[in-house]
């Protein structure tokens, strides 16, 4: 099987400058920050998903009900995953953290909708607007019968999240650190070679 595709992934990934590197890590510390303090479960960037969500609706519409109510989210979620794997055989660290950091990110956003099933509290858009919607959660969890647990499965979910972000700010910290104390490649092999000429010739027996 040819899989000359993954080559890519032996390829070091582009080197970061420092205050690249600043300016990212505290990005995602403020962005960690303003996501904690939200009281509406709802932040910015969800409102640049949702568009994604919306149109998930309509492309997985087509293999049927459940499979269309399913969509926003499966769209939802699978357009950063793409993205961030696209970036990783880029080679491309910032570009592949922010794509994975906004995937885990989306999934506070599913939990805040899950949670809402059983209360229906939230306003929420309907494709076209206007009309009587389904509440896309509520309708699966119904279909499960585990509508009752939803805050439950909610809590879980926003964990996976958080977890993930976390993770992402972590990886981004360390695969972006310097590397000024390791040797160079050549420089390592030169060192032993005039290591190796320099070791005393072996004993000769003369008697």
């Amino acid at each position: 099987m040819d899989l000359e595709f993954l080559e890519a992934l032996r390829e070091d990934w582009r080197p970061v400058s420092r205050p690249a590197r600043i300016g990212w890590l505290a990005f995602y510390g403020l962005f960690l920050l303003y996501a904690l303090s939200s009281k509406s479960g709802f932040l910015f960037i969800d409102y640049v998903m949702l568009p994604i969500h919306e149109g998930g609706h309509l492309l997985f519409g087509w293999f049927g009900q459940t499979l269309g109510v399913m969509g926003g989210t499966l769209l939802q979620l699978l357009v950063p995953l793409a993205l961030a794997l696209y970036f990783v055989f880029q080679r491309h660290l910032v570009a592949t953290a922010f794509a994975a950091f906004f995937f885990f990110e989306n999934f506070l956003n599913v939990a805040t909708y899950m949670a809402d099933s059983r209360t229906q509290a939230l306003q929420y858009v309907t494709v076209g607007g206007g009309g009587e919607g389904i509440h896309d959660w509520a309708y699966l969890f119904i279909k499960l019968g585990v509508l009752e647990h939803d805050t439950q499965i909610a809590a879980v979910v926003r964990a996976v999240g958080w977890i993930g972000m976390l993770g992402v700010v972590a990886w981004l910290w360390w695969k972006s650190r310097p590397q000024a104390s390791s040797l160079p490649p050549r420089f390592d092999q030169d060192w032993h070679l005039r290591g190796a000429r320099r070791q005393p010739p072996p004993d000769r027996d003369l008697s």
